[in-house]
């Protein structure tokens, strides 16, 4: 019986490994490196801390700090304590923080060296926070994380979990300009353990995988979890830096990676990439967007490994809901422009606006229903009623369609997100950034093609009458409310916005001439 098929509960994680293989590396990370038997007592030390400040299970724990080692101790740890891990976006604006750790209604929050100073500016306006633990130490109020671990017993405390308990919550961002809060259940995490696609190898005790997105993305969690849980070597690094990467790739033998289709670019435009050693790679995942036909030739030629595309969603656990395996990547078998096949355990469909299936080849809303959807958001019925429907399916808001052979294509998407970088954007965050600007009347906010970035931010102004105002004064308005990500990368100006009776923009009809020659409305 496989590692994965042995876990009831993520919790069983760190037992599992840590009972039968105490010596092996779980975790290196910078000069560290954490045996599988060190995790699971620290997990133990976390949870026993936790539930001595009065946490009890479902009580969210957040955390704010780029890659490390300790992120994993203090996941396990909740995990063991059946607490809630929220891992916070850092790249937020201080207004958009406050408002997660509010909306989670963290009690605990852990905080990377980096971002004291953050917390520190809005810890007044915290008023549910009771304890804040400094991770990397050195803070003259906080309890220094090691300290504070080291103070707890290390006896698991072995609570029972059930499948349907939170155990992740990642927020991902809203129409409305709110954040919701994903609710990942053990029941979403087991079902994606278990399912891996047919044709393409699962970890092994012998891989040696890559942890380098950020761990407010599911998908950088999700490299980490399935690392520990199929009980491989996981070399995590604090941000996914092209030449760090392409050094451990030779450095530490990294045989399984992922990263966001922009990364393989800069990792191959890289002059030593001409001549690093690629020999150890099996297999690179990608996601968030198709990669450039260009891009995975000089990929394939440089990196010398089977690329293997993700199509999913924070909702959908992270997991794939498509996969487009290595033998499609090669260009004659002209599917790269597709996200794939449904992967195992996933009813994919494409629907129109009554919910029933379309045709081959026709463009309809993308639909879900699978054991790793998410449970729903964090007290948002609203959104979770709209989101799920009465028979289970989750509502992508992406428009796509299938060939003849099964093969999904994405088309647009329906709810007007912003994919830039692989990042997430949300029009409506970033109007409600610029609308409060003195000379700006009206904005709209869409999303251009980039050669780099798939696609850009850009903004579109009406000023008041008898007001001028540069572009630059716009995004530096902007940059004061939200995270740098989601600036616009360019404004444009235009006499009024376009908008039906009903007061909403015509979207569309303002992204129409910046797509004209693109045969699809994504890049």
């Amino acid at each position: 019986m496989s590692d994965v098929a042995r876990l009831t509960c993520v919790a069983d994680i760190s037992r599992l490994h840590g009972r039968e293989r105490p010596d092996a590396i779980a975790i290196d990370f910078k000069d560290r490196t954490t045996t599988f038997g060190e995790l699971d007592r620290r997990a133990s030390q976390v949870a026993n801390g936790l539930i001595g400040l009065g946490l009890a299970p479902g009580d969210r724990v957040g955390y704010v700090g780029k890659n490390q080692d300790r992120f994993w101790d203090v996941v396990l740890g909740t995990f063991k304590s059946r607490t809630v891990i929220a891992a916070l976006n850092w790249r937020l604006a201080p207004p958009e923080i406050r408002f997660v750790v509010d909306d989670a209604e963290c009690r605990v929050l852990f905080v990377g060296r980096d971002f004291y100073p953050l917390i520190e500016k809005i810890r007044g306006e915290l008023p549910g926070v009771e304890t804040i633990v400094a991770m990397d130490g050195g803070h003259p109020e906080w309890p220094a994380y090691e300290d504070w671990r080291d103070a707890q017993t290390d006896a698991d405390p072995m609570l029972p979990s059930q499948p349907d308990d939170d155990v992740l919550q990642i927020y991902t961002s809203g129409t409305t300009g709110l954040p919701k809060g994903v609710c990942i259940t053990n029941a979403n995490y087991l079902s994606l353990f278990l399912n891996p696609p047919p044709d393409v190898p699962a970890y092994g005790h012998d891989d040696v995988v890559l942890v380098a997105m950020p761990f407010f993305h599911v998908a950088g969690v999700n490299m980490g979890m399935n690392a520990l849980a199929h009980g491989a070597k996981a070399i995590v690094l604090q941000e996914p830096d092209p030449r760090e990467i392409l050094r451990v790739i030779h450095v530490k033998g990294i045989t399984q990676g992922m990263a966001v289709p922009a990364v393989i670019l800069a990792i191959i435009q890289l002059p030593e990439a001409a001549t690093a050693d690629f020999s150890s790679l099996k297999r690179w995942t990608y996601g968030g967007s198709p990669i450039p036909q260009d891009v995975l030739s000089r990929a394939t030629q440089v990196m010398g490994c089977g690329f293997m595309q993700a199509y999913g969603l924070t909702e959908t656990t992270g997991g794939p809901v498509t996969y487009l395996p290595p033998a499609d990547h090669d260009p004659a078998r002209g599917k790269l422009r597709s996200c794939g096949l449904a992967a195992p355990g996933r009813e994919v469909r494409v629907v129109n606006a009554e919910g029933r299936d379309v045709p081959v080849g026709s463009v309809g809303e993308i639909v879900v229903r699978a054991p790793c959807v998410m449970k729903g958001y964090w007290k948002r019925p609203e959104a979770n009623a709209e989101a799920i429907d009465a028979d289970g399916f989750f509502h992508s808001g992406d428009a796509g369609y299938f060939d003849d052979e099964g093969y999904l294509y994405i088309h647009d998407r329906v709810k007007e997100m912003i994919v830039s970088g692989g990042e997430n954007i949300y029009p409506a965050e970033v109007e409600n950034a610029i609308a409060g600007h003195p000379a700006v009347q009206d904005v709209a906010v869409i999303g251009v093609p980039d050669p780099r970035w798939g696609e850009a931010v850009k903004a579109i102004v009406a000023t008041h009458a008898g007001h001028t105002v540069e572009p630059s004064e716009i995004i530096a308005f902007a940059r004061e409310r939200i995270a740098g990500y989601k600036l616009p990368k360019s404004v444009d100006f235009a006499d009024a916005i376009p908008r039906n009776p009903s007061g909403k923009i015509l979207r569309r009809d303002l992204r129409k001439p910046y797509w004209e020659g693109y045969e699809r409305q994504v890049n």
